[in-house]
């Protein structure tokens, strides 16, 4: 049995906070640079450009990479040998949060209650991921989610019979009414299976998955290539003003589901993608 104060929670997640919203994980830079190289259009080449510079400045001079720092999404993977000691551990990661955004002069995007509107004015809370897994280490992965994109997610409830060509079908329907409102080039995170909540979660975790990867399980693999292919074929492009660079990458992860159901959820980002991820 290992023990780890709460505080060493509290304190990660702040810095992964601040982090997260000024420097871009080495997975995207290489995704986007590719796209950047590999950008056909004229035009195109000139927003990824400027988007490049605006990456350099915000990692020189420690301002956000973007004005929208987001709502925190929090994934955290607890060994089920790990005891926790201190305060609750919810609470130790909002505090984290908390003082990340406070702190770090990030924006506070976050109001209490959904209709009434009143802003935290901390960015908690956090929307947190729990998960036991085997050891005794923990696993947390920050993913600040803007809601330019995150306005732009959509779930469908297949039915089985509409198979893989469906799915297609599916993903691509969500990126073309996405269009330019969800700062393409975008990182499209696909959920397939489980139930209405599970395929979402399936897609927002996708997201925080390498962008540089591909999937282990091999019809998936072939669907995401697939996929990415089909989306840059699309012509939206760099900051939706056309190109062959719509989409940076297609992350698809999978789950078991009912005789009845195919659910489908697509949860897209904008070209920063922002997570980090720490084991402790």
């Amino acid at each position: 049995m290992r023990t780890i104060n709460t505080n060493e929670i509290t304190k990660n997640i702040k810095e992964m906070c601040i982090e997260a919203n000024h420097y871009l994980s080495e997975d995207m830079l290489k995704v986007f640079h590719q796209a950047k190289e590999q950008e056909e259009s004229p035009l195109g080449k000139q927003i990824l450009g400027q988007l490049d510079e605006n990456l350099k400045i915000a990692s020189e001079d420690m301002i956000p990479i973007c004005q929208d720092t987001g709502m925190a999404v929090v994934f955290i993977e607890i060994g089920q040998d790990v005891h926790f000691e201190g305060e609750q551990l919810e609470d130790a990661i909002n505090e984290g949060v908390r003082q990340g955004y406070v702190e770090g002069f990030l924006r506070k995007s976050v109001v209490k209650d959904p209709i009434i509107r009143e802003n935290t004015k901390d960015n908690t809370p956090a929307v947190i991921h729990y998960s036991i897994v085997p050891g005794e280490n923990v696993k947390i992965t920050v993913a600040p989610k803007g809601f330019g994109s995150e306005n732009m997610s959509k779930v469908f409830m297949l039915k089985p019979a509409d198979g893989i060509e469906g799915v297609k079908e599916a993903v691509l329907s969500a990126v073309r009414d996405a269009g330019p409102n969800a700062c393409p080039p975008m990182v499209v995170g696909v959920g397939i299976g489980g139930t209405f909540e599970k395929c979402a979660f399936l897609a927002k975790k996708a997201l925080a998955r390498p962008a540089d990867s591909n999937s282990e399980i091999g019809y998936v693999k072939e669907l995401e290539e697939e996929l990415l292919e089909k989306i840059n074929k699309l012509g939206i492009g760099p900051g939706g003003l056309g190109g062959t660079k719509t989409a940076l990458a297609v992350n698809v992860e999978t789950y078991p589901t009912h005789i009845a159901g195919l659910p489908v959820a697509i949860n897209i980002c904008c070209h920063v993608n922002r997570h980090v991820s720490r084991t402790l």
